[in-house]
């Protein structure tokens, strides 16, 4: 699966998704590390991939048409907690079933949402 994370996301969230075989872009260490949300959000769009964040301005994005959204917000966040809300969504949903589908993970329960 083709996947773009934030910057905010964990190296090592991003080293387990790539042993799994996906396909992951991360912008840390690139020319793009710093961009603005906008220019991030068209990057995984133009490139068909499910962005990972724990941003939640990327919840404005669910009422379009894009290849997934996975939002994990939780209060006190650490590499451990993110990384486990990753890989739980991760293994919840296909890569089929990512497209349109907004996921915000928090604590103790998640929401969801399905562009139309």
């Amino acid at each position: 699966m083709k996947i773009c994370v934030d910057e905010n996301i964990p190296m090592g969230t991003v080293a387990e998704l790539r042993d799994l075989g996906h396909d992951v872009l991360d912008i840390r260490g690139t020319d793009n590390q710093g961009i603005a949300d906008d220019l991030l959000w068209d990057l995984a769009q133009k490139q068909g991939r499910l962005l990972i964040t724990t941003d939640k301005g990327f919840v404005q994005h669910r009422n379009e048409s894009h290849y997934g959204i996975l939002v994990v917000r939780l209060r006190q966040p650490n590499e451990q907690k993110i990384h486990e809300r990753v890989m739980r969504a991760m293994g919840q949903y296909s890569e089929n079933e990512w497209t349109g589908l907004l996921l915000v993970m928090r604590d103790v329960v998640q929401s969801l949402w399905r562009a139309i």
